[in-house]
């Protein structure tokens, strides 16, 4: 079931305006702003300029989409569709695919999640926080819910060829900075699931919640997000929010206490 509040969209509207800012640049398209990082990390993309409520043409995506093609960076935009409806079509019409995503608030009654014997919020100078931060890699590599081959040797070898990439070290500040908190669940030695959230002011993120292949299916994914929650409502976090995968995913988010709010879409070339 989906419960809209408008003034809720909004708030979560300043967010993704907001949260980017904090490791990238903005570009304005008028329309359109083009989010650009700085630094190591996942890439960005480009979102309806906040309070933006005219119409989104074709030409506007492509004025994006050839300077993404000039910086290097993923064909990427993502939005909420009901508060920018009719940016699909644009999207859709500039040769992009678009996927649907369900987002999710966490309820404000929602139960304090029971705490996992095997997951914990890593600290900046934590030893596993870079190879936690490299599972997400093959979690998404191979999406969906299935469990997969790829396990704790194919994330070792991960760990080992992305050493370098200057993530960790990047994570670590934002960590100390109260920008970032990372949980990963240990199992004999490794992070087989970790994810993210990313406060700004009251309202924060879950992102980034992966389980390597072969580790599915012992609701891993479930005690991440438990251990998320319970570090944002810590920290003073009144809004909590997510995009689920798909509809599976987002009833395992509902016995958590999240409730769908709308529809997240994410465009990619």
């Amino acid at each position: 079931m989906t419960t809209t509040s408008d003034a809720e969209l909004a708030l979560l509207e300043r967010y993704y305006d907001a949260a980017p800012r904090t490791s990238a640049r903005a570009e304005d398209f008028g329309p359109l702003t083009l989010f650009v990082r700085e630094g190591a990390g996942w890439p960005f993309y480009a979102r309806p300029t906040l309070g933006h409520a005219g119409p989104v043409s074709v030409a506007d995506v492509d004025k994006v989409r050839a300077r993404q093609r000039e910086l290097g960076t993923p064909e990427a935009f993502e939005w909420v569709d009901e508060v920018s409806p009719g940016l699909r079509a644009a999207v859709e019409s500039s040769g992009l695919a678009v996927h649907a995503h369900p987002l999710m608030v966490l309820a404000p009654d929602a139960p304090a999640p029971r705490p996992h014997p095997q997951v914990r919020v890593l600290d900046a100078d934590d030893p596993l926080l870079h190879a936690a931060l490299v599972v997400p890699h093959l979690a998404f590599a191979a999406p969906g819910t299935a469990v997969g081959s790829v396990g704790p040797a194919e994330l070792a070898a991960e760990v080992t060829a992305r050493a370098g990439d200057g993530r960790a070290p990047q994570v670590a500040e934002r960590i100390r900075a109260g920008a970032t908190a990372v949980a990963a669940a240990v199992l004999d030695g490794l992070p087989l699931c970790s994810g993210m959230h990313n406060p700004v002011g009251p309202v924060t993120e879950i992102v980034g919640v992966g389980t390597v292949p072969a580790a599915r299916r012992r609701g891993l994914g479930e005690a991440v997000t438990s251990a998320l929650v319970t570090d944002a409502r810590a920290r003073g976090a009144s809004t909590v929010f997510l995009s689920a995968g798909d509809d599976a995913v987002a009833r395992i988010y509902g016995r958590l206490g999240f409730v769908r709010v709308g529809t997240a879409l994410i465009a990619e070339a």
